[in-house]
């Protein structure tokens, strides 16, 4: 979260911009204050502001004096603010949440799949680009299960300095924490919801595996988690658990495949996974994300790539490289840089 709303509030400033930044309501508050004071001491023109969303978004995004809006955050709140800024006609950047999926259809390269398993847990899942939800032809699941777990034991969580001995290494971990205990408790309770009504448990790491300080608080802490089918009325059937849980839906026909990649309307980044290249081309055009990988993973990209999201996911101008100047500062009469405007979507 630092570097996204870092990155964009010196892009600001940059561009001549005076920049009013808010710290997300969980966390970030000690990293940003040193950041923003960093700025302003070399005279950069950037205000920090701390406290509820609630309290002071209506302040923030309906301000005269705020020519731009830039937000990342949940679809709830995100709806709110967008109503906002197109009442005022206002240049926005709203990055919501989506459910980015990675689907298996007629595939085979096990051994790719599972060197990359590991990877996709960085930063516990914390990140708007990771992929919590696998989509798996049902035809496939055992080999895709002979790749998935071995990978998905491999990871170790716990604290970078929890070594035996003074003079060891650190230890290699995987990931740590998530943003606090609350969002722990939460996707606990979700994960155990879940289960209770029908989703099936594949995978959960144990304690045991974890590196822990003597004493440390271990209560935002969360092992990996793999369900099976979550059900419908779950959260975890289609929105982002922005956490370390993988589900797992089994389709049998293309048309569920899409289906099930979609279940959030609109994402930032899917994968397909298919031997054949005619078969990706044919797919992928239907699949609502707005960056999509052949086997491999998607991200924010280089500073010269567009960035953006799909449907629900992404609201306003797009980003990346210049356009994320051109979406801050006024340029000829009528230039809007490319984005989800209701006349103006690009496409994956």
């Amino acid at each position: 979260m630092m570097s996204v709303l870092v990155h964009a509030l010196l892009v600001q400033a940059l561009a001549g911009n005076a920049v009013v930044a808010k710290t997300p309501t969980d966390g970030g508050v000690a990293c940003l204050t040193l950041a923003t004071a960093l700025a302003a001491r070399e005279g950069v023109p950037v205000t920090l502001v701390s406290g509820s969303g609630g309290e002071l978004s209506e302040a923030l995004v309906r301000a005269p004096e705020i020519g731009c809006v830039s937000f990342v955050g949940g679809r709830d709140t995100g709806a709110a603010v967008a109503t906002a800024v197109v009442d005022l006609g206002k240049r926005h950047i709203l990055e919501q949440e989506g459910l980015n999926t990675w689907g298996i259809w007629n595939y085979s390269d096990w051994d790719a799949l599972g060197a990359l398993i590991p990877k996709l847990f960085d930063y516990g899942k914390q990140r708007c680009t990771a992929y919590p939800r696998f989509v798996v032809q049902r035809g496939l699941f055992d080999a895709f299960l002979a790749a998935y777990l071995p990978a998905v034991r491999t990871l170790r969580i716990g604290h970078p300095l929890a070594v035996e001995h003074p003079d060891d290494p650190y230890p290699a971990l995987d990931f740590g924490p998530v943003i606090n205990a609350a969002k722990a408790k939460e996707l606990d309770d979700q994960v155990a919801e879940a289960i209770d009504r029908g989703a099936v448990p594949l995978y959960r790491g144990t304690p045991a595996d974890a590196r822990f300080l003597p004493g440390q608080d271990t209560s935002a802490y969360v092992q990996p988690v793999t369900l099976l089918h979550p059900p419908r009325s779950s959260p975890l059937h289609h929105a982002e658990p922005f956490g370390p849980v993988d589900t797992i839906v089994l389709v049998d026909t293309e048309a569920e495949l899409l289906a099930a990649m979609n279940a959030s309307n609109g994402a930032l980044v899917a994968t397909l996974s298919t031997d054949e290249r005619a078969t990706f081309d044919r797919l992928a055009p239907h699949i609502r994300a707005f960056k999509i990988g052949h086997g491999v993973p998607r991200s924010r990209g280089d500073r010269d790539e567009l960035f953006g999201g799909y449907g629900a996911s992404w609201r306003g101008a797009f980003v990346g490289g210049e356009l994320l100047v051109r979406a801050v500062t006024r340029g000829p009469a009528g230039e809007r840089s490319p984005g989800n405007f209701p006349d103006h979507r690009l496409t994956p």
